[in-house]
Order: structure tokens, then sequence, then C-alpha cells
């Protein structure tokens, strides 16, 4: 891949530095052995060449009262002198370039937010921010990162992504990150309290939003949607509930996790693993009666009897029995979940 301009621009001033202090210390190591082999010690010739060099003007160590000293330092002078005053120069063009870098990256990348149009907002660029953005990555979905830390934030541009170095609390943040054009917020943030706040911010914003929350405690939920959250995720309680699955139905670990459940998605339907219990309203029923009874809510999918870890395909005639696990296909899993629940005949 070819250099970008801005890269050539850097080079050349990177370049110059090291090639310049390169020529200054050549010139040192030169002059101190002139200095020594005049019958110097290696102290007082580092001594005088140091003071010739930065120009500081001391008085010499030793007279300098013979032609091949004379000689030695004049060219010391010479060379040392117009050497650090081109380092200087050098210096002074690395970091004026560097600043005119960062400036032109921040324009730019500030130029292409402002082009933004039904684009996806993620507050926050952690352990769940990753994730999501390389999900949208994967899907060439159009988004933006909005993170306050600068490390995180550079971690983002390099990955690829659109990235804004603020805080996404703050509301001046969400419409730099074009929040009055955006289709769907996510706010994936580690603290509950802070995705409340923008959750509120953005819901005052934009009302046609659609926000998506994180929540790391289950009594946040309640309060994200009150804030004008669409969704809730909460990946603690999602992963838990993946975890007793994989315990209770083992056969389940096995279940296409990437595809074919992806497929599902994006059609808007979720699978979930349930359990009959004991007492609920679907035990001793067929899959036909069941999904009947559910008004077509869900469809069952599979069947794994209980204490046999074996899966199978049910039949519309098949009966679900106490501790059965049942893979259900639907829109929303609520009411699966409760209709399987015991107590809800």
């Amino acid at each position: 891949m070819a250099p970008s301009p801005m890269s050539r621009a850097l080079a050349s001033p990177v370049r110059n530095l090291a090639g310049g202090l390169g020529f200054v210390l050549a010139v040192m190591a030169l002059a101190i052995g002139a200095y020594m082999r005049s019958g110097w010690s290696f102290g007082d010739a580092l001594y005088m060449v140091v003071l010739t060099v930065f120009t500081v003007g001391y008085d010499e160590v030793r007279p300098i009262d013979t032609p091949e000293l004379r000689a030695i330092t004049i060219g010391l002078i010479w060379f040392g002198c117009t050497g650090m005053i081109f380092v200087t120069g050098a210096l002074v063009q690395f970091f004026t370039a560097t600043q005119f870098s960062e400036l032109l990256e921040s324009r730019r990348m500030n130029s292409r937010i402002e082009e933004l149009r039904d684009h996806v907002i993620v507050c926050g660029y952690g352990r769940i921010g990753n994730m999501l953005a390389r999900e949208l990555q994967a899907a060439r979905a159009t988004f933006v990162v909005v993170e306050r830390s600068e490390q995180r934030c550079a971690e983002a541009q390099a990955s690829g992504c659109l990235s804004l170095s603020a805080d996404a609390t703050e509301e001046a943040s969400l419409l730099r990150a074009g929040i009055d054009r955006a289709r769907v917020l996510a706010t994936v943030l580690p603290d509950d309290a802070a995705n409340v706040f923008i959750t509120l911010s953005a819901r005052n914003l934009n009302r046609k939003l659609t926000i998506i929350a994180r929540g790391e405690a289950p009594s946040t939920e309640r309060k994200l949607l009150h804030a004008g959250a669409d969704r809730v995720v909460l990946p603690a309680h999602i992963g838990a509930e993946r975890m007793a699955e994989i315990i209770l139905f083992p056969g389940s670990a096995e279940a296409p996790q990437g595809g074919s459940e992806q497929a599902l998605q994006r059609l808007g339907l979720t699978t979930e693993m349930v359990v009959a219990e004991e007492g609920s309203a679907w035990v001793g029923l067929t899959v036909k009666e069941i999904e009947q009874r559910a008004d077509a809510a869900f469809l069952i999918a599979e069947l794994e009897r209980a204490g046999t870890g074996k899966r199978e395909r049910p039949n519309e005639d098949t009966r679900v029995q106490a501790g059965d696990g049942v893979m259900v296909i639907a829109r929303s899993t609520r009411g699966a979940l409760e209709g399987f629940a015991a107590g809800q005949r």
C-alpha cells in the first residue's frame, strides 16, 4: 500500500531530525578524538566540545595556543554549530508537522461524520463496544464511535472505525456525532448511571431515534426504559442464561450460534431454549396444541427430553413433558417463557 501524503510529509522531519543528530554526534566524536591526540584528557576534550557545540561561551579549559588546536576548534565551531542549527530546525519542523497532522486528521474525521445520514452511534469502545463495532463493520453498517478515552479512540480509528474523542454524556458530543440525523444509538458503557444519562439526552435530542442501552444491574432495566430506551440488553444476565442452558441441556452447546441464528435475527426472530416446568400451562400438551394456544406467537423447533441429553425435531403430535428443554422461535420469547413457567395454568 502506498504511503499517504501525510505519512510522506511526516517522514521528512523524522529523517531530517535523525540525520542532523547523527551528523552532530559524529562531529563531536571526531573533535574529541582530535583534542585527545593533541594531548588533552577525555574529560577536558568532552567539556570543550560540549561548550563549543552548544555555544555556551564559557572559558576554555585549556589554552588554544597552537595552530592545530585552533584548526580543530574552528572546524568544531563551523560544523558543530551548523549541525545544531539544523537539528533545532528539524525539531521545530517535527513538532509542527505532528500537530498539523493531528489537526488535519481531526478535521477530516469531523467532515466525514457531518456527511453521515441514518447511521448508528456507538457510545463507548470498551469490551462490548469493541465487539459491537466489529459486528457492524462486518455488516458494512455506517456508524461512529463516541469514546472519552483518547487511547481507546485511537484504537477505534486504527481498526478503521469513524471515532470521536468526546464524552458521550454531554449533549454537545452527541450533536457532533450527528444524533439529529442518526437512526440508532447504542450506549454500551459499563456505568449504568452514564447509560441512563446518555439515554435521556439522546431521547431529548431525537424523538425518532431507536435507543439500545446496556445495563449491568437488572434493576437498571426499568430505569433505562423510563429514560427512553427502546431495548435494554443485560450482558451478564444473557451470559448466565446461556451457561445455565449449556449445563441443563449440554446438546444446546453444539447448536449453531453463527449464521443460522444471525439469519433469524435479520428476520426479527429470536431463538431460546426454555424449560417446561412442573405445573406449567404447556406440560402434557402436544406441540400442535401449544402452538394453537399460543396463537402462533412462537414455533417449537426442537425438544430435548429431560435427563436424556438427546435432541429431536418434534412433530405436531409430540407431547411436552415436565423438565423437557424446548427450543422456541419467536419474535419475542417472553410469552413462551411465561407459558412454560410453573403456575401459568
